[in-house]
């Protein structure tokens, strides 16, 4: 077999770009900004999920994730609820699998897939196209060729893990991966998955960075990206726009990260030490127990900074000023 290099060009914009998220990173990892806060950690890894979810069509609310992640009862299509199982379960094995191995794909595709696809774990039989409506815009490689084309990408990526940044690596598998199209079904989410494989392999603090919840703010333009790069048969293009995706996410890290610093006051702390884990509390229930008369001056001092610090979460994310909005202290 021989030797192959996916189709792609260094730019200046790539460069300037991996430097300011390997600043970013540091600053991130050298304060233990995030090992220090688990709540931060596990609200990130849950937006995670529910964004890669959502991107792939699963109408289940950023709430009712968090309630099935958390073992509770959820009104919902058995499917949806299999989909958040599963990729938690796929989620939480970044720490055991190497992303440089194509059996592990394999593994974490058929724990992606469990219960929910016949080929799950397994290579494509069947040939696969994308379609946007009745049309198709792209069609995959045949069916024949996907085990040689992953041996080859995976190749590739072994053979040059030591000269081509992770950054650029992760993203330049990213798109292969959506060009090779090699499972059935599932393969939005590995992906996405896989691409924070690579940078958790880098550097552990990706296993918290939402990168997906990003995506999905900008997904008609990561498919403008994808059928950009088919058009023109390189991943430049997507490479610079991931990067991008990236740095802001981290952005809105630091700026999280930030608040909870200055949001963990005396007040906060009143508030958190009147509340009891699983119990949720309506707004005067916490102003009584707070011995508080001043609706506004709870919100303020108490209530936004501990919800906004990570702190505290509404019952109902989706719904803020709904009249049966309830606050629960952070798992």
């Amino acid at each position: 077999m021989e030797n192959y290099t996916p189709p792609y060009t260094i730019s200046n914009k790539m460069l300037s770009l991996v430097s300011e998220i390997s600043d970013k990173v540091s600053r991130l990892t050298y304060n233990g900004s995030l090992e220090a806060r688990p709540h931060l950690r596990k609200n990130n890894k849950i937006r995670s999920i529910h964004s890669s979810l959502a991107i792939e069509a699963n109408s289940l609310s950023l709430g009712q994730v968090k309630d099935v992640i958390n073992n509770k009862m959820v009104l919902g299509e058995q499917k949806e609820i299999q989909e958040v199982k599963n990729a938690y379960e796929a989620y939480e094995m970044l720490s055991v699998i190497n992303p440089f191995n194509v059996s592990d794909l394999k593994k974490l595709h058929s724990v992606m897939t469990k219960y929910l696809v016949d080929e799950s774990g397994e290579f494509r039989k069947g040939e696969e196209g994308v379609f946007s409506g009745d049309r198709c815009i792209f069609m995959a490689p045949p069916a024949s060729l996907v085990p040689e084309l992953m041996e080859q990408l995976f190749s590739f990526m072994n053979e040059q893990r030591k000269e081509v940044h992770p950054l650029i690596m992760s993203a330049v598998f990213h798109y292969e991966f959506v060009f090779i199209h090699p499972f059935s079904d599932g393969n939005g989410r590995m992906a996405r998955l896989w691409h924070t494989a690579l940078l958790y392999n880098w550097k552990p603090v990706f296993e918290y960075i939402p990168i997906e919840s990003q995506i999905e703010k900008f997904q008609q333009d990561y498919y403008e990206a994808i059928a950009k790069c088919h058009i023109n048969g390189d991943s430049n293009f997507f490479i610079e726009f991931m990067l991008e995706q990236i740095d802001n996410v981290l952005d809105e890290l630091l700026e999280q990260v930030k608040s909870v610093d200055v949001d963990y006051s005396a007040y906060t702390k009143k508030l958190v030490d009147v509340m009891k884990y699983d119990v949720a509390y309506t707004a005067k229930e916490l102003m009584e127990l707070l011995d508080l008369k001043s609706r506004s001056s709870f919100r303020e001092n108490y209530l936004i900074p501990a919800i906004k610090g990570g702190f505290v979460e509404m019952t109902l994310p989706d719904k803020p000023n709904s009249r049966n909005q309830r606050y629960i202290l952070t798992n």
